[in-house]
């Protein structure tokens, strides 16, 4: 490899290339994508010296392990886990300098789902939307990564925060998500927001960066008659015919024949990122004061 990248030697079982995303483009049929755990990402990135929409990696519970051709500094965030350079334990949290041809090893998850890796100067694949982040969905941006392959890096800052470790908030012990009710509440029986609001339910194994799946007390549909089509918005809590509620991630599409009871606040989707299978999960209602951003 020549200048500044990076060489996967380990991809893991899902690692993705992800910045802030591209909001905005819903009406061309262009989810939003980006990092599930957007405050993870920014953070590492601060702490790398780089700009808060820098593109990093995104692993999925068991990590990955890069080779870097020069010099850089790294930060592993987001999920718990073991650090590795060259196998010599190095910090999590916290800035790390990876010497020009050594490798760097990111562990399983010791809680949580998701780590977030920030090289400094980030990865500079190119940008499609003006995003470099993967989309699993709708197959934009770079492919998710495997085994040989080589990724750019951007100039190496010249400033950094001095910091030895940043606190960052661990995996949720109940993921607890605000929900409103809606647009299509009025699709479903009286008793299911009730049952919405006070179910218990668990994280499914079947979620993904597309959707947290639930498993737990099923939704009554009050119609069976056919919805059209129509848009979907970030934390969209969508019901098939199943009746497990689908509370869509980054990558969700933007449209669906199934109707929404219900949308999650946009900050608690970070939590929900780093829910593995099997966490505690409630809907808890809110009834929004303004102000909260969509999209």
């Amino acid at each position: 490899m020549t200048g500044r990248a990076l060489v996967v030697v380990r991809a893991g079982a899902l690692t993705t290339v992800q910045d802030e995303g591209r909001p905005g483009h819903a009406h061309l049929g262009v989810p939003r994508s980006g990092a599930l755990d957007l405050p993870a990402a920014r953070l590492v990135n601060r702490l790398a010296g780089n700009a808060p929409d820098a593109a990093v990696l995104e692993t999925t519970l068991n990590g990955c392990a890069v080779r870097v051709s020069e010099t850089a500094t790294v930060v592993v965030g987001g999920a718990a886990c073991a650090v590795t350079v060259d196998g010599r334990p190095v910090p999590w949290g916290a800035p790390v300098r990876v010497p020009a041809g050594s490798v760097l090893d990111v562990g399983p998850a010791a809680s949580g789902v998701r780590a977030y890796v920030a090289l400094g100067g980030g990865v500079t694949v190119e940008r499609v939307l003006g995003s470099r982040s993967t989309d699993l969905l709708s197959g934009l941006g770079p492919a998710p990564l495997a085994d040989g392959a080589v990724l750019p890096l951007g100039p190496e800052p010249s400033d950094r925060p001095r910091v030895d470790v940043a606190p960052q908030p661990g995996a949720p012990r109940e993921l607890v998500l605000r929900t409103r009710l809606g647009p299509r509440a009025d699709r479903f029986t009286e008793a299911a927001p009730r049952t919405l609001a006070t179910g218990a339910y668990r994280v499914s194994a079947a979620s993904n960066r597309i959707g947290l799946r639930t498993e737990g007390p099923a939704l009554a549909h009050a119609s069976t008659a056919e919805l059209p089509s129509e848009g979907m918005v970030l934390g969209a809590v969508q019901v098939p015919p199943d009746g497990l509620p689908v509370v869509f991630l980054a990558d969700h599409p933007t449209t669906g024949g199934y109707p929404v009871i219900g949308v999650v606040h946009e900050a608690d989707l970070a939590a929900a990122a780093q829910a593995p299978p099997g966490t505690p999960l409630r809907f808890a209602p809110w009834k929004e004061r303004g102000g909260a951003r969509r999209g």
